[in-house]
């Protein structure tokens, strides 16, 4: 089943056969997450417009990322940036990144889901990290409602409903080898998942163990 939704902020240049594993993993992904520079960069990497395109080949969602900043970054520059992911990359889809979770916020990321869907977006998530208003199920298609470490993430926060037709997403870093992370994912109810073992300011540059590449 395609429940693995893989945020990879790695160069592919610098991890070329990181990369081959998480195409070859295509019948696992729901999606990549793209970031060639916290964000698609000011100028196209023909690398990662390369990688892009092997990702959608194998049919695999490609998610361009931006950061919201908890919606206090101008709309004009993440609209800007869902624009430049769908143009040079092939981008089908939208990360946004530091979600805002409390209602107050909803205006802000409805009219960023009208920019996403303008920009040629088919697929939108939020990734707020935490249990967001229920709200927000009527805005994107996958909630992140958990990010953070395995310690964390053995007693997480009660989630709220979010109904029928919204994904909800749990990534977890910090992960021991050996872990049965899946299994850890379904019990506590999220229908996408990524769980990795690197830890600190950059979680995000490894991947899961069962993606690693063997050398």
């Amino acid at each position: 089943m395609n429940t693995l939704l893989v945020p990879y902020y790695e160069h592919p240049d610098v991890r070329p056969a990181e990369w081959a594993a998480i195409v070859a993993a295509a019948p696992r992904l729901y999606g990549v997450v793209l970031n060639p520079a916290d964000g698609p960069g000011e100028h196209p990497d023909a690398a990662f417009a390369a990688t892009a395109a092997r990702l959608k080949a194998a049919g695999v969602r490609v998610l361009g990322y931006a950061d919201t900043d908890y919606g206090r970054r101008p709309h004009e520059e993440v609209a800007a940036d869902l624009a430049r992911h769908h143009a040079w990359y092939g981008a089908d889809g939208a990360f946004l990144d530091q979600a805002a979770a409390d209602p107050a916020a909803l205006p802000y990321y409805r009219r960023l889901a009208a920019a996403a869907w303008s920009a040629g977006c088919t697929t939108l998530v939020l990734n707020h990290g935490t249990p967001p208003d229920p709200s927000y199920a009527r805005t994107a298609d996958v909630l992140v409602t958990f990010e953070g470490t395995w310690d964390a993430y053995r007693t997480p926060p009660p989630a709220p409903s979010y109904g029928p037709g919204t994904l909800v997403c749990h990534l977890v870093y910090g992960v021991p080898a050996g872990v049965n992370a899946t299994g850890a994912v379904r019990v506590r109810g999220a229908d996408l998942h990524c769980a990795v073992p690197g830890a600190g300011d950059h979680p995000w540059g490894t991947l899961p163990h069962a993606l690693e590449p063997t050398r």
